[in-house]
């Protein structure tokens, strides 16, 4: 989980085939309606998200006991807890770091619907994760290699 430009779809993938799941980009369960206004520079509501999140879940089931890793905004706890409702083993890695940096990155980034326009709405939507989640938080100012080393680590301590 993180905003746009964390490093999400880089670590995702590189996570997924450590752990031999399968992966998924939350991107890709955007209805069509979601990327049109989001490619306007418009943010989303949590009308426009808890069929997106309700998507990303029912691809987490069909996974079963195996697992999967998928990459989720998930910026507020509304968010999480329904992803996490009934799915006792889904684990939240929270990819953290300064606005300046991902801000950067994200507008590095080509060919992604989502604009640098809508970084300010990203950082003030997000929640970051209380402690009760259990979240595992990494910082993105390291390498992908050091962020997914750290990320196996934390998964295999707890």
């Amino acid at each position: 989980m993180g905003v746009s430009g964390s490093g999400k779809s880089t670590i995702g993938p590189l996570l997924a085939t450590a752990l031999g799941v399968d992966f998924a980009d939350a991107d890709a369960f955007h209805p069509a309606a979601n990327v049109a206004k989001m490619s306007r520079g418009q943010p989303l509501t949590d009308a426009d998200r808890w069929p997106w999140l309700d998507a990303i879940g029912a691809w987490l089931d069909a996974r079963g006991a195996a697992g999967g890793v998928v990459t989720c905004s998930a910026l507020k706890r509304s968010y999480r807890d329904r992803l996490r409702a009934g799915r006792p083993a889904v684990r939240l890695l929270h990819l953290s770091g300064e606005a300046a940096l991902i801000m950067a990155r994200q507008a590095a980034r080509e060919g992604h619907f989502m604009p640098p326009s809508l970084m300010a709405s990203q950082f003030a939507a997000l929640e970051p994760p209380a402690p009760e989640e259990g979240a595992i938080t990494l910082s993105v100012a390291a390498t992908p290699e050091a962020i997914l080393a750290a990320a196996l680590e934390a998964l295999a301590t707890g």
